[in-house]
């Protein structure tokens, strides 16, 4: 177990003035509150902060930084309060603990709200200090690092997934790339057990091979940089095992065929010299031109610089090489928290700030978004970026994500720009709205007053700003369409009990049936009538009351009878919370099966249909026609998902898969199935699993046939 003498050694190593009394003072106070508690490795619970506090001193991050990681789990996990911690330690840890503990005390509908509310909690807290994103990175990479202990294989699961959906792009765009390559390894191994295995036996296989080939080009590098009185340090280094199979997946590559599993970078003392070893490097092995890319001269938004290339090597074969400064270097290790050095009581560099305006950006653009599939969808786009520079007519620069299209541009210049765009010209051409722009495009905008979005736009903007722009219009249009219906409706049905709803709507009896639905306005109450979530006559039952005692018994056994018929009609595997007798339908665009997290839309009279929670498609529709629902454990049945299968080309196979299939218990209810020119085939599945664990047992069996390269389900 790592001491707290050994945390301040580290801290005195990079700072010999760091406060450690605070730090020290903090270690106590942790021990103390957090005696007798355990981790689920059996080991004293202290462990969990030390651990921490040690990777942010290795981070050399300053001693408020430390002991706020001693104490970050204290308000969660102890009796500790807020009040406490800001009387011991002062305002400024109490502030960076606050955010990063998470919401545990308060109640949720359902642990998706939860988990989004957490999130949001901790990037508004980031966004007012960064040491609180800091520190939970930190913490997550020790809790990854112990994740063998969970007993809970789903749970682990989840966890894993969390960590590669949301921890890992943050530390990518804080620029903290060893956080990155640790956090999706880790969750690689635990999400796909059997292919992390596959990566790992493959690249240790030749690995006495590669390691002479690494000292090869080492010494060849070196030698024409002297040659021109370049100094220089000139490293090879492994692709991590997730980003390999990323590449192999995406491209649909064998591994043999990854040319860039060793990459080697070269480390110079200025900018100037990077260009100059950049030419030596051109002139020694021709360049393969698309994969050039000058991150000097146009940094990443995390301040990562460097000159990436790829040449074709003295056996012609592709290396992949980066050539920057020993400062960039350090940027590229530690990222924001090589520039983000607090010292003790001063704010960070403004210059520094303004590089990392996109986190407040992020805020801003899900302020208002209250559904959590949809935030999290968009926390998970704004944290994957690969951009391209386009500019206005009058010369300013503007970032989007690459596949961005003159929609994103207009809403990023301004929200009114974007809801009136009509048309659009890049480079003096008229384009469509889908247009794809490039990196150097010159692009503007033609509006028209009165204009409106269309839903048509959500299927290519690429910018949460402009989807969450967008989606908010068709709410509110989709929200007064249905408050209309709703008025429409209740006002037929009130007429056909012999009541009047302009009356009831006025009257103290619709206060009592708002709350009684727990809906706040009587807007709301249409609106939801509209969608289809209440029916008028439920309205009226909680208005009217049987005049005789023989009329409420005939209703109760009538209402019995109408259980007794509705119980043997339900055979569907999933149950909608508070509506009985529903027609229910799963999504093809996503097939869920049980042991999937689902979510239901209530559709235009076709009653409810089943999501995956995070599908595309649900994503997209309005969050006011979402109702909960859950499987239904009792009942046993098979449901249809798709997967494919990526092999080369062999006498047989099918039939092996076939087989395989057949013998753990899933039916095939259909297959397409073809080769390509490189005799690679691929093989798509409509197969009938019982839930994810067997789906999952039916993948590791096909991962066993030979020749099989990749297995994974897929949505559609």
């Amino acid at each position: 177990m790592i001491r707290i003498n050994d945390i301040i050694d580290k801290m005195f190593d990079f700072n010999t003035d760091a406060d450690v009394d605070i730090v020290d003072r903090a270690y106590i106070y942790s021990a103390r509150v957090h005696d007798g508690q355990t981790r689920l490795s059996g080991e004293p619970y202290l462990t969990h902060p030390l651990e921490v506090a040690a990777i942010l001193a290795d981070m050399k991050l300053d001693a408020v930084s430390v002991a706020a990681g001693l104490l970050h789990d204290v308000i969660e996990d102890t009796h500790a309060t807020h009040e406490e911690i800001g009387d011991m330690f002062g305002p400024e840890v109490l502030h960076i603990v606050s955010g990063v503990t998470k919401l545990s005390k308060l109640p949720f509908d359902t642990a998706l709200e939860r988990q989004a509310e957490n999130l949001r909690k901790m990037l508004l807290a980031m966004a007012d200090d960064i040491r609180v994103i800091l520190i939970k990175l930190a913490d997550r990479i020790h809790n990854m690092r112990t994740l063998n202990f969970h007993g809970n294989e789903s749970k682990k699961k989840k966890i894993a997934q969390e960590t590669l959906d949301i921890y890992a792009p943050l530390a990518s765009r804080l620029g903290i790339y060893w956080i990155k390559k640790e956090l999706e390894d880790t969750a690689f191994m635990y999400l796909e057990p059997e292919e992390y295995e596959r990566i790992k036996t493959l690249v240790s296989k030749d690995k006495a091979e590669r390691e002479t080939y690494i000292t090869a080009v080492v010494s060849l590098i070196k030698k024409e940089m002297e040659a021109a009185g370049l100094e220089c340090e000139v490293k090879g280094r492994y692709k991590h095992f997730y980003s390999i199979w990323q590449k192999m997946k995406t491209q649909e590559l064998a591994f043999e065929d990854v040319y860039d599993i060793i990459a080697f970078r070269i480390i110079l003392d200025t900018k100037p010299k990077c260009y100059e070893a950049l030419g030596i490097l051109h002139a020694l092995w021709k360049p393969v031109d698309s994969k050039f890319k000058d991150y000097i001269g146009r940094p990443k938004q995390n301040m990562y610089q460097s000159l990436h290339t790829t040449v074709i090597g003295p056996s012609g074969e592709r290396i992949e090489i980066q050539i920057r400064t020993h400062e960039m270097d350090s940027v590229a290790k530690s990222g924001i928290a090589a520039h983000w050095s607090y010292k003790e009581g001063n704010r960070p560099d403004e210059k520094v700030s303004r590089q990392f305006a996109w986190i407040q950006d992020l805020i801003e653009n899900q302020e208002n978004v209250k559904d959590p599939n949809e935030f999290l969808e968009n926390v998970r786009i704004d944290l994957f970026p690969d951009d391209v520079y386009v500019f206005t007519p009058v010369g300013d620069v503007k970032a989007l994500p690459r596949g961005g299209t003159p929609v994103d541009f207009a809403y990023l210049i301004h929200s009114e720009v974007g809801s009136r765009c009509t048309s659009a010209k890049v480079n003096g051409r008229i384009v469509p709205l889908k247009y794809e722009l490039q990196t150097g495009d010159v692009v503007e905008i033609i509006t028209s007053k009165g204009h409106e979005p269309s839903r048509d736009w959500l299927a290519f903007v690429r910018t949460v700003k402009a989807r969450s722009k967008i989606r908010q219009w068709i709410r509110t249009q989709e929200k007064e369409r249905s408050i209309s219906l709703g008025k429409e409706m209740c006002e037929k049905a009130f007429r056909k009990h012999r009541l009047n709803y302009n009356v009831f709507s006025k009257s103290e009896d619709m206060q009592t049936v708002l709350e009684q639905f727990n809906i706040k306005t009587g807007d709301d109450l249409l609106a939801s009538v509209g969608y289809g979530k209440i029916t008028p006559l439920q309205i009226i039952r909680k208005l009217q009351k049987p005049d005789h005692p023989e009329e409420e018994k005939t209703e109760s056994s009538a209402g019995k009878a109408a259980e007794q018929v509705r119980r043997k009609k339900i055979r569907a595997g999933v149950v909608v919370r508070g509506v009985d007798d529903i027609l229910i339908r799963f999504g093809k665009c996503c097939r869920p099966v049980p042991g999937d997290s689902i979510t239901g839309y209530i559709t235009h009279g076709h009653g409810v249909t089943v999501h995956k929670i995070g599908c595309v498609n649900a994503v997209s529709v309005n969050p006011e026609r979402q109702i909960e629902v859950e499987w239904n454990e009792e009942i046993k049945a098979t449901y249809p998902v798709k997967i494919h299968v990526l092999s080369h080309d062999r006498v047989g196979l099918l039939a092996d898969l076939a087989v395989n299939i057949s013998k753990n218990g899933a039916n095939i209810i259909s297959v397409n199935s073809r080769t390509a020119e490189n005799k690679m085939v691929d093989s798509y599945f409509l197969l009938a699993v019982k839930d994810i664990a067997h789906l999952d047992k039916v993948l590791s069996a096909i991962r066993k046939v030979k020749q099989i390269i990749e297995v994974r389900r897929t949505d559609g």
